[in-house]
């Protein structure tokens, strides 16, 4: 690619964004979102969350599905799983996550 071609990407990038993040702005209540539409919405990040989180737990370094015992990474996020469950607390469950995964990688890795 061209520096113009780069340019006017980031350009047309920045356009999309600015529309599409001010459209509810500009529009304001002349438009009314569904209820069914509003709690559907509600799990939005969740599923985010599981569609970035989700990969990166499951897949190797080539790309393929890994369900063994040399995934650390899936081994740490089913510890930072229950250790959630039990505690209900975000920020310590990160730490733990990371916690049990460095430890995982360094001790028997």
């Amino acid at each position: 690619m061209s520096d113009l071609e780069v340019w006017l990407t980031i350009a047309a990038l920045a356009c999309a964004t600015a529309v599409t993040r001010s459209s509810f702005w500009v529009i304001g209540e002349h438009v009314s979102i569904p209820t069914r539409v509003q709690e559907m919405l509600r799990y939005a990040p969740a599923c985010a969350l599981a569609a970035i989180i989700g990969p990166d737990l499951l897949l190797d370094p080539q790309g393929t599905v890994e369900f063994s015992f040399h995934n650390y990474k899936l081994l740490a996020g089913a510890t930072a799983i229950a250790y959630y469950l039990v505690r209900r607390n975000m920020l310590e469950t990160i730490v733990f996550g990371m916690a049990c995964f460095t430890a995982l990688r360094l001790l028997v890795g």
